[in-house]
């Protein structure tokens, strides 16, 4: 699923916000995040993100990739890999460069995913005629 550099270790971790953790503010950071608490405001990391089962994100979440398997009220932006588990639940636009949606997941929002070139004439044909799902790989 995940390439060797998305597999974290505990040395890579810049920020951890814990189950019992109820945070509001916008965090950005290089390193990254592990959310398994609750968090109002904005994320955003140039790294992976992981978001836990118990977790709610009520925010904009934007990482290079991300593992999904809480409730997050936002939109996604991801330009790498994102892995929706069977306890997801997005109400919000997704975009990602690729997806992979385990059964039970819950999606409500517009989905793009269009491969990691940002230049791609599929996601600007996307964005123009404002489609609701693209895939192009």
């Amino acid at each position: 699923m995940f390439s060797k550099t998305a597999q974290v270790n505990s040395k890579q971790i810049e920020t951890i916000i814990g189950q019992s953790v109820k945070v509001e503010g916008d965090f950005v950071c290089q390193g990254s995040i592990i959310v398994e608490g609750e968090l109002k405001g904005s994320v955003k990391t140039s790294d992976f993100l992981k978001v836990g089962a118990k977790s709610l994100i009520l925010a904009d979440v934007e990482a290079s990739e991300a593992l999904v398997s809480g409730e997050i009220k936002g939109d996604i932006k991801v330009s790498g890999y994102l892995e929706l588990t069977a306890s997801a639940k997005i109400l919000g636009n997704i975009q990602a460069g690729s997806i992979s949606v385990a059964k039970g997941a819950m999606m409500s929002g517009q989905i793009l995913v269009a491969g990691q070139d940002k230049n791609n004439k599929a996601v600007k044909k996307a964005k123009e005629d404002k489609e609701e799902v693209v895939v192009n790989e």
